[in-house]
């Protein structure tokens, strides 16, 4: 890697339409120069090692190496040359793990010259770039999904009840019906929710907010 200079630049993506795209936009980028194109994963690492970019622009959906897979090798491999993702998919699962890859950033392939430039340099200078919608999705991916019981109106205020540490008959009496169909309705809502006890079935409907 050169520490002065313009910015080298190895696009990897087996698509010679969006090779073609890709050049021209760096063409047109001041201080930024395409030292070369790689069709594979395979020929991307052997490339990176001959040529020595700053930057690799890889393309994720490759037959035989994929992008992810390509990205934890040349990390593995020349751990200072910088990987910005370049993708059509924005799914929370596949930002995470180009990200935990190695790769510094991860965009869309319909982003602007502009952007994109920005973002390479921004990598060249260790900085993380990520498409807002990436960005997004990742978030979505690391929350933890709230989990569907299928409990009823009734089960939820029985279950609010018991994080409360009521008892049957004290259930009972706070939603006016019988003692047998709080027991009725505690049991169903154990069931459903497959908790051992009344403590375990308090402590998941708070970990989930349920109530």
């Amino acid at each position: 890697m050169t520490s002065t200079g313009p910015i080298r630049v190895l696009i990897v993506d087996d698509h010679a339409m969006v090779r073609v795209g890709l050049r021209l936009f760096i063409m047109s980028m001041q201080g930024i120069d395409l030292v070369g194109e790689a069709s594979s994963g395979a020929e991307a690492l052997a490339m990176c090692q001959e040529l020595e970019p700053d930057v690799v622009l890889m393309d994720l959906v490759m037959p035989e190496m994929d992008g992810i897979t390509t990205i934890g090798r040349l990390h593995a491999q020349q751990p200072k040359t910088r990987v910005l993702a370049l993708s059509s998919f924005q799914e929370g699962e596949r930002v995470r793990d180009a990200l935990q890859a190695g790769a510094i950033g991860y965009l869309l392939k319909d982003i602007p010259a502009e952007e994109l430039a920005q973002a390479i340099r921004d990598a060249h200078a260790g900085r993380r770039s990520l498409a807002p919608e990436a960005a997004r999705a990742l978030i979505d991916a690391t929350i933890e999904p709230r989990p569907d019981y299928g409990l009823s109106a009734r089960q939820l205020e029985v279950l609010a009840l018991l994080i409360e540490g009521k008892s049957n008959a004290e259930i009972a009496q706070s939603l006016i019906i019988s003692p047998a169909t709080a027991r009725f309705h505690v049991s169903t809502i154990l069931d459903k929710m497959g908790a051992a006890n009344r403590a375990e079935a308090a402590a998941l409907a708070v970990r989930h907010n349920l109530v």
